[in-house]
């Protein structure tokens, strides 16, 4: 049934690594539900005095989330001029990751106000989770090229789906800096 909407996982060693890899990641997510925040949250249990300090190798916020972002949209860029002509799956894809990254490095940029800074542990594991996630992503639809297509054509309502969610996320990022103009 699974195989109706999804293409069969390619043949590739490096990228069954790289998904066991990007798996662990998950615990990361999980942590931060269960309240263990990472040092760039504003919901950190950390005070700005311990996780700005030298000890931590700490970085301003902004410069932090600019790290975070920016490989992962220059991933993105690099791999549409890497692979211009693979078909609509690929760039529709590819299309919403740029778009993604670049909405919300214009958000560090001009929509929110950073007082903080983030530890460097923090700012490495956040941008190398981007990155290989982006990366592996458009590498293994990539790899799918020349497949027969899913039974079951997902690709309009995942345009929909996307745009829904980035329109409605830029409007909390758009709340929560109003909120951070009050403050």
């Amino acid at each position: 049934m699974l195989s109706r909407v999804i293409f069969p996982p390619p043949n590739s060693l490096f990228i069954t690594v790289m998904s066991i890899a990007s798996l662990s990641f998950s615990v990361l997510g999980l942590c931060e539900g269960l309240g263990k925040n990472f040092e760039y949250s504003k919901f950190s249990n950390l005070n700005v005095e311990k996780s700005t300090s030298k000890q931590n190798n700490a970085v301003c916020s902004r410069n932090g989330m600019l790290a975070a972002y920016l490989p992962a949209f220059l991933a993105a860029v690099t791999f549409s001029g890497l692979f211009p002509n693979v078909g609509l799956r690929f760039l529709l894809v590819n299309s919403a990751l740029t778009m993604h990254f670049f909405k919300r490095i214009l958000e560090v940029l001009f929509v929110h106000k950073y007082s903080g800074g983030m530890a460097g542990g923090t700012v490495i594991t956040i941008t190398l989770g981007y990155f290989t996630t982006t990366s592996i992503t458009i590498y293994a639809l990539g790899l799918t090229q020349g497949f027969p297509e899913p039974p079951v054509d997902l690709k309009y309502l995942g345009v929909v789906l996307f745009l829904v969610g980035i329109v409605g996320n830029f409007y909390h990022h758009l709340l929560l800096a109003s909120l951070e103009n009050k403050e």
